[in-house]
C-alpha cells in the first residue's frame, strides 16, 4: 500500500510580483497566481488525484491557492487543518524590502548568504517592530516564545517537522490523500525530510509557484520511488523545470521562495 501526499506551493503573490521579501507578511495572490492555482487544480483533476483533506499555513496566499485548486476539483468541502508551522520562512529585517535594492545596499554576496545559507538567518526584527508577528492577530493564540523574529531554513525544518509527525502523518495513516498548500521554504523543509536531502542539496532546490507535486509514500512514509523532485510534478514537467529555473535566476541567482 502507498500513501498519497500532494505538495503545492502557492501561486505567485502580489509581493512576489513586486520582487519583495514577503516572509510572514500576508500578501494575497496576483492575477497570475490565481490562474496558477486554478491550473494546479485542473492538473490534479486530469491526473485523477482527489485530495481528501487539506493542510495549509495561516497565510492567505496558501489558503487562496488551495481554495482555487479545490474549486477546480469540485472538492471545496474537504476538511481543512491550518498551522503556523507551515508558514513561509520569516525573513527578519529583510521582510518588505525589495530584493534588488537590498542586494545593492548590503552586497549581493551577503544577501545570497542570508537567503541561501542553510543555517544563517537574516538580521532579526526588533520586538517593537510593527512587522513582528506578535502584532498580527493571526498569531495571538501562540506563546510569544514560538514567534520568530527571523529564520533560516534550518529553523523552518525544526518548526515544520512536529506538524508533519503529529498532523499530516495521522491523516496519511488512515488512507487519506493529503494536500499540503504552503510555501517555498516550508515545502523545501518537508522535501528535505522526505528525500533525505543534505543541507547543501536542499538550498539549491527551487520549487515553482502553483505546481503540484505527488509523493507516493511507503509504510514508513518515505518515497516509494527515489526520483528527482521535479519528476514528481503533476502536469507539464518541462514547464515546471523552466519555472524552477526562472525562480533560481531571480535576484542574481537567489531563490524566490517567499
Amino acid at each position: 500500500m502507498t500513501y498519497n501526499l500532494v505538495l503545492l506551493r502557492h501561486g505567485e503573490s502580489d509581493w512576489n510580483r513586486l520582487n519583495l521579501f514577503t516572509g510572514w507578511f500576508d500578501s494575497d495572490l496576483s492575477e497570475k497566481g490565481c490562474e496558477q492555482a486554478s491550473q494546479a487544480g485542473r492538473d490534479l483533476a486530469a491526473a485523477g488525484i482527489e485530495p481528501d483533506i487539506l493542510h495549509t499555513s495561516r497565510q492567505v496566499r496558501a489558503i487562496r491557492t488551495a481554495q482555487l485548486a479545490l474549486d477546480e476539483l469540485g472538492r471545496l468541502w474537504v476538511p481543512v487543518r491550518r498551522s503556523w508551522r507551515l508558514n513561509e520562512r520569516h525573513y527578519g529585517d529583510l521582510q518588505g524590502k525589495n530584493k534588488k535594492e537590498t542586494a545593492d545596499q548590503y552586497g549581493a554576496d551577503q544577501v545570497k548568504i542570508w537567503r541561501r545559507a542553510y543555517d544563517i538567518p537574516p538580521p532579526p526584527l526588533g520586538l517593537d517592530d510593527e512587522r513582528h508577528p506578535r502584532f498580527d492577530p493571526a498569531y495571538r493564540d501562540l506563546p510569544f516564545d514560538l514567534l520568530p523574529a527571523t529564520e533560516c531554513l534550518k529553523d523552518v525544518v525544526h518548526r515544520m517537522l512536529p506538524w508533519w509527525y503529529d498532523g499530516i502523518v495521522p491523516d496519511l495513516q488512515r488512507g487519506a490523500t493529503v494536500l499540503v498548500a504552503a510555501h517555498g521554504n516550508s515545502l523545501r523543509a518537508l522535501v528535505k525530510h522526505l528525500d533525505r536531502m543534505t543541507d547543501d542539496a536542499i538550498v539549491e532546490l527551487n520549487l515553482p509557484t502553483g505546481v503540484p507535486f505527488l509523493y507516493e509514500l511507503d509504510h514508513d512514509f518515505r518515497p516509494a520511488k527515489e526520483v528527482d523532485v521535479l519528476e514528481r510534478v503533476v502536469g507539464d514537467v518541462d514547464a515546471a523545470r523552466a519555472a524552477a529555473d526562472a525562480v533560481a535566476g531571480q535576484a542574481g541567482g537567489s531563490d524566490s521562495s517567499k
